[in-house]
């Protein structure tokens, strides 16, 4: 089963933030949280585990541009998309400036609006910035770090992580141990199967209750799948 993505929608107008809840809310692939301001949607974005931000530029206590360019400064990578009822280049351009990934003009069409939060998920889990869930992990590869529901950090190698990441990016789908010495080592002379097979060895050891009977990550005919 996929794991969901959850949107952070922050937006004071009641009527839109409800109806584009529910909506998303349809859609299997999605969970939602919702805010009415500027800060309690900045507390929740540094918070919460989010997947994708959409901010509204003219919120009440701050303007959705520049809480953008402050959780930015925090280090917040998640990707943020921000509606305006305004639709003019400069807009346009203040909005990216800022540190927005996209950027969407008022009255929104949700056909629309769900492409574009589509469009970057798919960029932002390709980006190294991106926080995979991998089964109860959050999986950071640009740390090489894995944290559990209670926190607890698991530190990765890097060949561990390439590993872990080229899996993720399959969706569930197996890998040819072949695919993986040559995503993952490049066909290195010294690398072969039994390199291959060490080095996963090890990551169960990390990230499997029960490495002897994995659940997470599953040897398939001629590869590996990771259980999504």
């Amino acid at each position: 089963m996929t794991n969901k993505k959850t949107i952070l929608l922050v937006d004071d107008d009641d009527d839109l933030r409800e109806a584009l809840a529910e909506q998303f809310s349809f859609e299997d692939d999605f969970k939602v949280l919702t805010a009415d301001a500027a800060k309690p949607g900045m507390e929740l974005a540094r918070s919460e585990p989010v997947d994708i931000i959409i901010f509204d530029v003219g919120l009440p206590d701050m303007d959705g541009r520049e809480a953008c360019r402050h959780l930015r400064k925090d280090g917040v990578n998640t990707p943020i998309l921000l509606l305006t009822a305004q639709s003019g280049d400069a807009d346009h351009v203040l909005g990216l400036r800022s540190g927005a990934d996209d950027f969407l003009a008022k009255p929104i069409s949700f056909v629309v609006l769900l492409e574009r939060v589509q469009s970057q998920l798919r960029r932002h889990q390709q980006s190294e910035d991106a926080v995979l869930q991998v089964g109860p992990y959050r999986f950071k590869p640009s740390m090489k770090l894995l944290v559990d529901g209670e926190d607890k950090k698991t530190r990765l190698t890097e060949k561990e992580t390439n590993i872990l990441k080229y899996l993720y990016r399959a969706g569930g789908q197996p890998v040819a141990r072949e695919e993986l010495l040559d995503q993952v080592w490049g066909y290195h002379r010294e690398a072969n199967t039994h390199t291959l097979e060490t080095h996963v060895y090890r990551l169960r050891q990390k990230i499997e209750p029960d490495p002897q009977h994995a659940r997470l990550l599953i040897t398939e005919s001629g590869g590996y799948r990771l259980q999504m």
